[in-house]
C-alpha cells in the first residue's frame, strides 16, 4: 500500500491538492439551521489591498485551529471572513499612484478619484484573500465581507443615526491628530512614537514687575507663541510668591498668568516650571480646561503659523518658524541654554509627518456610557480574556475613557451620514476652490447645525430649504470594524445567522489593537445587541525575528510568510522589496528552501505561549518541517506494512476502535503502553486547547509522535512484524500500527491540515467514512482502551534499552557490536517477570544476545559497566568491546580539551566590563556554554573512573 504516498515528503506538492477539493465538497460550510451547537470566530478583517505578513500567518494559524478542532468536535463552526475598507493607508496608495500619473485626488475630483478607489479595491483586493488560503485558512467563504459592502454600509449609518438621536454621538472642536501631510485627523493607533536626537531650549520668561525670570523648557520654541500660561506645582516654594503672578511672553508682547497645578508641573523635573499652550499639546488642553485658560492656535491644518502668531512669524512653515524664534530669543537675551535632548515626535504612521494636536470641529462618540456595560461585562466573566493579564490594560483604558473622534478629512470611507441647510447655517459653510482641483473644498464650522439622516433629506426640517450639502468628512476606518461581529451577519435585520452564531464564540487578535478595536467592538456589541459580542478574547503575541528585535522594512528584517512557504533566493525578490529582508539573505546567503504551510502553522503553534512574545528562527521552521517529514515516514512505514487482508475501518473511527477493543487478548505489553500513551496524549492535547494553550497543545502531538510512537513502538513493533512467526501477533500489531496513526493525523490536522489530509486518504477506510478528515471526528479518551498497568510494565523494559544504550554511549561501545551477555542482579521474581515478558524487546532494541540472571549477593564480573534501571542492576561486560586503553586515552583528551573551553569561557565570564557590557542574552549564553562543558566533563570523568577501575 505504499504507493498511495510518495517516498519523499515534499510540501509543494501536497499542499497544492486538498484546498480546492475542501471548497468544492463544501466542508468549510456553517449551516445556520443545523442542531449542532454554535462555534464563531469573525476573522480580523485585513486590509483590502494589503499583502500578508507573518502577524497574518499566525492569527490565521491560530483562529484555524480553533475552528478545525471545534468543527472535528461536532460543532457547527463558521469562521466568518472579510476585509478592512483601511481608509488612510488605502487612499494613500491611490494617491501615490494618481502621482506617479502627474495626478491630484484634487484635481480628479471626489467621484472620480472613488471610482479610482474601487477599481484599485478590484484589482488589488483579491491578493490577501487567496495568501490566506494558502495557509490553509478554512473559512466560510461565500459569506465574505468587505466593510464597504452596502449591507454593512446600512449598518454604520443606522449606528450613527441610532448613537446622536441618542446623544451619544455629538460634533464639537476638541483636541485631535492631525495630520499636514495627509490632512486628516489621526487615531492614536495611526500614530508613532520613536526616539530622535533634538535639542531642548530654556527660555526665560520676565516676571512682570520684577526683575525675576521663571526658565521654561521646551523642544518646539515655535509653540511658545500660543502659550497662555506657566506651570508650577503649588507646593514648590521657589515659585509659591509667584502664583498668581503673570509674566511676559517673549517676542509677543502679551503677558500670561503663572498658574499653580499639580498635574501639570513636577518640582522634580527640569527647572520646575512648563509652558502651557492648550491649543498645540493634549496634556497643556487638559491643563487648560481645569485653569479656564484660552487657546490660541498658532499652527494651521497646512503646518504654518497662522494669524493669531505675532506678524513677523505669520506664513511660515513649523520649521522656519522655529528658526526664527530661536535667533530672536538669542537677540532679546530670553534664550538662557540649548543642550542634545532625546525625545519622542508623534509622527504618521503613514506620511511621516510629525503630527499637529489642534482644536478643530469633529464628531464624536460620548464613550464612557458605552463603557460601562462592557467594563461589567469583563468583570462578570461574560467575556475571559487570555492571557488573563490584559484584562487589567482593558480596565485602566475603560475607566479613564475619552470621548472618541469618528470623523476623518478623506474621501475613502464610509460618509457621515449628516446634511447642513445653506439657509440656516451659511456662515458656517464656505468653499475654498484651489488651484487645478476639480471640486471646491467644502468646510463646515463648528457652529453648523447637522441634520444627521439614514438618506438624504429632501428639506431641511428646521426651514424647509433645500440647499443642503452633506458632511465631507468619512468615519474612522475603526467605527465600522466595531460593528464587526453583528453587521457581518445581516443586522440590522434579525437573520438566521445572527441568531445562530452570535455571540461569537473566540475572537483572537493582537493585544495593540484592545482599546481600538476589542474595547469598541464590547461596546458596541453590548448596546446594540444587547448581548456580548464574544465569550473569549485570546490575544496572540508579537512576531519579532530570532534577536527579540521588532520586524520592520527599516531594520531589514522582515520575513514575508510566503518566501517560507515557497522558498525564496534573493534573485526572486524584486530589487525594491529586498532592502525589507535583508536579514534573511544576509543569515541563509542562498535563500531558504520551500517549507510548506504546515511547517510554518507547526512552527507558529509551538511559538504561541501565551502572553510570550515570538522570536521566530526559520532554523525551527525547517526543522518542524523535518518533523512532518517523519510524520510522513512513519506513516509510509505503517501502510508499507498493512496487507490486503488488513480490513479495519480506520476512517470511521468508532469502527477502527470497535475492531481493536475485540482483540484485547492479543495485545503485547508494547500495543497495550502505546494505547495507554496515545490516550494520554489525546487527553493532553484536548485540555491544551480548551485552555488556549495552544503550544503545549502542539507539543503534546510532538512528543507523542517523535518519542513516542517513532522512536519506540515503531521499534518495538519490528520484532513481532519480521521475527515473530505468531501471524495473528502480526496482524494485531498491524491493526494498532495503522490505529495509532491514523488518531494522530486526527489529532495535529488542526495545526497542519494538508498533510494530515494527504495520509489520512491514503489509509484505510470503512464505507460510509467521513469524505474529509476536515469533517472527521476529533479523537476521545477510549476508557476501553486504557492499560496504566501494562504500560507501566513496558516502562521498565524501556528504561533497560534506554540505560544500555547510555552504557553504549558513556563507554564507547560501536552501535555494531553486539552484547553476548546482559547481567541483570535482582531479587525480586516481578522483576524478572516483567523482564521475561519484553525480553524480545530488550534484546532486540539493545542488540543483547543473551539475558542472564543473578542474585544481588552474586559476584559481579570484572571488566564491566554497571547501571541502575527501574530498581534493578544492569551489568554489561566489556571485554571484546572495547579497547579499554584506546578509550582511557581518547576519554583523556576530551576531558584536557574541556578544560581549555571551560577556563576560557570562565576567564570571559570573569571580566566585569564584559558582563556589564554585552547583550544579556551573549552572556546567557556564555553562561550556558559553560554549564554544558562542565557537565560533559563530570560525565567524561566518571567514564574515566569506571575504565581506570578496570584496570
Amino acid at each position: 500500500m505504499t504507493d498511495k504516498l510518495a517516498k519523499d515528503y515534499q510540501p509543494a506538492e501536497v499542499e497544492s491538492r486538498w484546498y480546492e477539493t475542501w471548497i468544492r465538497d463544501g466542508v468549510f460550510n456553517a449551516d445556520e439551521n443545523s442542531n449542532k451547537p454554535p462555534f464563531c470566530i469573525v476573522i480580523p478583517p485585513p486590509n483590502v489591498t494589503g499583502q500578508l505578513h507573518m502577524g497574518h500567518a499566525l492569527f490565521v494559524t491560530i483562529q484555524d485551529l480553533l475552528t478545525r478542532w471545534k468543527r472535528m468536535q461536532g460543532f457547527e463552526a463558521l469562521w466568518l471572513p472579510g476585509t478592512d475598507h483601511a481608509g488612510i493607508a488605502t487612499q494613500v496608495m491611490v494617491e501615490r499612484q494618481l502621482a506617479s500619473e502627474g495626478l491630484t485626488r484634487h484635481e480628479l475630483g471626489r467621484e472620480k478619484f472613488l471610482e479610482r478607489v474601487w477599481q484599485w479595491k478590484e484589482e488589488k483586493g483579491g491578493r490577501i484573500i487567496e495568501q490566506l488560503k494558502v495557509m490553509g485558512a478554512s473559512c466560510d467563504w461565500r459569506r465574505e465581507r468587505f466593510t464597504m459592502d452596502e449591507g454593512l454600509s446600512e449598518a454604520v449609518r443606522e449606528v450613527f443615526v441610532r448613537l446622536y438621536e441618542e446623544g451619544l454621538i455629538y460634533r464639537g472642536e476638541r483636541l485631535v491628530n492631525w495630520d499636514p501631510v495627509a490632512q486628516t485627523v489621526l487615531s492614536d493607533l495611526e500614530v508613532e512614537q520613536e526616539p530622535e536626537q533634538g535639542s531642548l531650549w530654556h527660555i526665560a520668561y520676565p516676571v512682570e514687575g520684577t526683575d525675576q525670570n521663571i526658565v521654561v523648557a521646551t523642544t518646539r520654541p515655535e509653540t511658545m507663541l500660543g502659550d497662555t500660561a506657566v506651570a508650577v506645582h503649588p507646593e514648590d516654594e521657589r515659585y509659591i510668591d509667584l502664583i498668581g503672578k503673570r509674566c511676559v511672553l517673549p517676542l509677543t508682547g502679551r503677558t500670561i498668568p503663572i498658574v499653580g497645578d499639580p498635574l501639570a508641573a513636577d518640582p522634580a523635573f527640569g527647572s520646575g516650571a512648563v509652558k502651557i499652550t492648550p491649543a498645540h499639546d493634549f496634556n497643556d488642553f487638559e491643563t487648560g480646561v481645569r485653569n479656564n485658560l484660552p487657546r490660541i492656535q498658532v499652527i494651521g491644518v497646512d503646518a504654518r503659523m497662522t494669524d493669531e502668531a505675532p506678524e513677523a512669524y505669520r506664513g511660515l512653515t513649523r520649521e522656519d518658524c522655529r528658526a526664527q524664534v530661536l535667533v530672536d530669543l538669542e537677540a532679546g537675551g530670553f534664550l538662557v541654554k540649548t543642550e542634545p535632548h532625546q525625545y519622542m515626535p508623534t509622527r504618521s504612521q503613514r506620511s511621516g509627518a510629525i503630527v499637529e494636536p489642534l482644536l478643530l470641529p469633529q464628531w464624536w462618540v460620548k464613550a464612557d456610557v458605552l463603557a460601562k456595560p462592557a467594563i461589567e461585562a469583563v468583570e462578570s466573566g461574560k467575556t475571559t480574556m487570555f492571557p488573563k493579564m490584559w484584562e487589567k490594560t482593558y480596565f485602566n483604558w475603560m475607566y479613564n475613557i475619552r470621548d472618541w473622534c469618528i470623523s476623518r478629512q478623506l474621501w475613502w470611507g464610509h460618509q457621515i451620514p449628516a446634511w447642513y441647510c445653506k439657509d440656516c447655517s451659511g456662515t458656517e459653510i464656505f468653499e475654498s476652490h484651489a488651484e487645478g482641483a476639480h471640486d471646491a473644498e467644502r468646510h463646515i464650522g463648528p457652529g453648523a447645525r447637522p441634520i444627521v439622516s439614514r438618506k438624504a433629506p429632501a428639506a431641511c426640517p428646521s426651514c424647509g430649504g433645500t440647499q443642503l450639502v452633506q458632511e465631507p468628512d468619512v468615519l474612522d476606518t475603526w467605527f465600522s470594524s466595531a460593528l464587526w461581529p453583528f453587521s457581518t451577519m445581516g443586522w440590522p435585520e434579525n437573520t438566521a445567522t445572527l441568531e445562530k452564531f452570535y455571540p461569537t464564540s473566540v475572537m483572537e487578535t493582537g493585544a495593540d489593537i484592545i482599546f481600538f478595536w476589542v474595547a469598541r467592538m464590547m461596546m458596541m456589541g453590548l448596546h446594540f445587541m444587547g448581548e456580548i459580542p464574544f465569550e473569549t478574547v485570546y490575544f496572540h503575541a508579537l512576531i519579532r525575528d530570532k534577536d527579540g528585535q521588532k520586524m520592520s522594512k527599516t531594520y531589514g528584517n522582515v520575513v514575508d510568510p510566503l518566501h517560507v512557504v515557497y522558498g525564496v533566493t534573493p534573485d526572486s525578490v524584486p530589487e525594491a522589496e529586498r532592502e525589507a529582508c535583508r536579514q534573511l539573505f544576509e543569515d541563509h546567503p542562498e535563500g531558504i528552501p520551500a517549507q510548506g504551510a504546515d511547517a510554518l502553522r507547526f512552527t507558529l503553534s509551538m511559538y504561541a505561549a501565551q502572553g510570550r512574545d515570538i522570536r521566530l528562527d526559520l532554523k525551527r521552521v525547517e526543522g518542524y518541517r523535518g518533523f512532518l517529514n517523519k510524520v510522513w515516514q512513519a506513516s509510509r512505514f505503517v501502510l508499507m506494512n498493512l496487507e490486503d487482508s488488513d480490513a479495519l475501518a480506520y476512517g470511521s473511527c468508532e469502527a477502527g476502535e470497535s475492531s481493536l477493543i475485540a482483540q484485547k487478548n492479543r495485545f503485547s505489553l508494547a500495543d497495550c503502553w502505546i494505547l495507554e500513551r496515545l490516550n494520554l496524549a489525546v487527553g493532553a492535547v484536548t485540555a491544551a486547547l480548551d485552555e488556549f494553550r495552544l503550544n503545549d497543545a502542539a507539543q503534546a502531538v510532538y512528543d507523542f509522535l517523535w518519542n513516542e510512537f517513532c522512536n519506540w513502538y515503531i521499534e518495538l513493533a519490528k520484532p513481532t512484524l519480521y521475527q515473530s512467526g505468531d501471524e495473528l501477533a502480526k496482524a494485531t500489531s498491524r491493526n494498532v500500527l495503522v490505529h495509532v496513526v491514523e488518531t494522530i493525523q486526527r489529532l495535529l490536522h488542526p495545526f497542519t491540515p494538508y498533510v494530515t489530509e494527504e495520509i489520512w486518504q491514503a489509509l484505510p477506510k470503512a464505507e460510509g467514512s467521513p469524505s474529509s478528515i476536515c469533517v472527521a471526528p476529533w479523537p476521545k479518551v477510549s476508557e476501553t482502551l486504557r492499560f496504566p498497568e501494562e504500560a507501566a510494565k513496558m516502562q521498565v523494559a524501556i528504561s533497560l534499552i534506554q540505560a544500555l544504550r547510555n552504557i553504549r554511549g558513556e563507554s564507547n561501545v560501536p552501535p555494531s557490536k553486539r552484547i553476548a551477555e546482559l547481567f541483570i542482579y535482582s531479587d525480586d521474581a516481578s522483576d524478572r517477570a516483567i523482564i521475561d515478558a519484553t525480553e524480545l524487546f530488550v534484546k532486540t532494541l539493545s542488540k543483547v544476545d543473551a539475558i542472564v540472571y543473578r542474585a544481588k549477593s552474586d559476584p559481579r564480573p570484572s571488566a564491566a559497566a554497571t547501571i541502575i534501571a527501574s530498581n534493578v542492576e544492569l551489568v554489561v561486560p566489556l571485554a571484546g568491546l572495547i579497547d579499554v586503553e584506546e578509550e582511557k586515552s581518547r576519554i583523556d583528551k576530551a576531558i584536557k580539551k574541556l578544560d581549555k573551553d571551560i577556563e576560557f569561557i570562565a576567564k570571559k565570564l570573569g571580566n566585569a566590563k564584559f558582563v556589564d557590557r554585552a547583550p544579556a542574552d551573549v552572556v546567557a549564553t556564555e553562561r550556558q556554554k559553560l554549564a554544558e562543558f562542565q557537565e560533559s566533563k563530570d560525565q567524561l570523568s566518571a567514564s574515566l573512573i569506571r575504565l581506570e577501575a578496570m584496570g
